[in-house]
């Protein structure tokens, strides 16, 4: 029996499809029950109705323990999958508390029910900090904690020294760090953000370089790792290392929309953070734009991941095979 948590977010329901189109049982983790909604429609988009009756549904919360252990009973292998992505730095002790104690709580229960092998889905954000004149990143690159970071990034590694912990007590496990994700199903969520924000009239773009990923790359890489002998391992998932202008121009093109043509400088975007920090504490909002992430929208790292197709004899996906797809989807939506 596998157990998926955060069954309901964007990797984890296209996970359950290709795990149940392989005849796998599944378990899967939700704590909203208006959540599963979202699922069905990825099923449905997968032509795969049908098996979305084969999940075992279990609600559950991965910082709630006594939840966690009953869904955990009989199960064998375990896909990590929840996770709180925010960029908001006030939102650091929620992030600590999903990110880290949660995934502790499942490492926990997996040495308490003898589970077989462990997948954690990471981040890029987890990934470590190139030296001064190096622009590549590899899965060996070394985390530098004086180096500035998001709360997000801090505790995805966070999570990751959790499961690493797990793997010393001799948990089987493996870990993906993959890039921003692309897949169908949860709008204004994630990377659909970014296709929102051209939607919206984006007029604006730096010159920072975005690793970006298919969702169905991922799960790909997920499974074949899980059903491999390799443990104790991370692999960065990146399809393709693109500019920030690049992506945003494909997406205007395909959704017939205007390209930003405004250069944001590192002076425009040192500003309008300030001046969003300022407007959030005015109005009681959310941040929509961070010190660290306005920094990093500048950044011209790239993300090797040559690592991942050696061992899997793996070959990503480029953008036009999958986003145009749900990009004409989006778009059909939309009319």
């Amino acid at each position: 029996m596998i157990l998926v948590t955060g069954a309901t977010g964007l990797v984890g329901s296209h996970l359950l499809v290709q795990l149940l189109q392989e005849n796998e049982e599944v378990k899967a983790l939700f704590r909203s029950e208006k959540q599963i909604e979202k699922v069905k429609n990825v099923f449905a988009f997968h032509n795969q109705t049908a098996l979305f009756n084969k999940i075992n549904w279990v609600k559950g919360d991965i910082t709630d323990i006594p939840s966690l252990e009953i869904a955990f009973e009989n199960v064998t292998h375990v896909y990590h999958c929840a996770a709180l992505i925010s960029f908001d730095p006030s939102d650091e002790d929620e992030l600590r508390k999903i990110n880290i104690e949660g995934t502790a709580n499942v490492v926990n229960c997996c040495i308490d029910f003898d589970v077989k092998k462990l997948c954690h889905v990471s981040s890029i954000a987890a990934l470590g900090n190139p030296k001064e004149h190096e622009t590549t990143i590899t899965e060996e690159t070394e985390w530098n904690p004086e180096e500035l970071h998001s709360d997000y990034a801090i505790t995805k590694y966070g999570a990751e020294m959790e499961v690493l912990r797990g793997h010393q007590e001799g948990l089987e496990v493996v870990i993906v760090n993959p890039g921003v994700i692309f897949g169908y199903g949860f709008p204004k969520k994630g990377s659909d953000v970014i296709i929102q924000s051209v939607k919206k009239g984006l007029s604006f773009y730096t010159k920072g370089n975005i690793g970006i990923v298919s969702v169905a790359d991922v799960t790909n890489c997920m499974t074949q790792l899980m059903k491999s002998s390799i443990n104790g391992e991370r692999y960065t998932l990146v399809g393709e290392n693109i500019s920030t202008k690049a992506l945003l121009d494909f997406i205007a093109e395909e959704l017939k929309l205007k390209k930003p043509s405004i250069e944001a400088t590192k002076l425009m975007t040192s500003i309008a953070w300030r001046i969003d920090w300022l407007i959030s504490k005015i109005l009681n909002r959310k941040r929509k734009l961070s010190r660290n992430t306005a920094i990093s929208s500048h950044s011209v790292t790239t993300f090797d991941t040559s690592k991942i197709e050696k061992e899997l004899n793996f070959t990503f996906q480029k953008k036009e095979t999958y986003l145009k797809t749900i990009l004409q989807n989006y778009y059909t939506r939309q009319h």
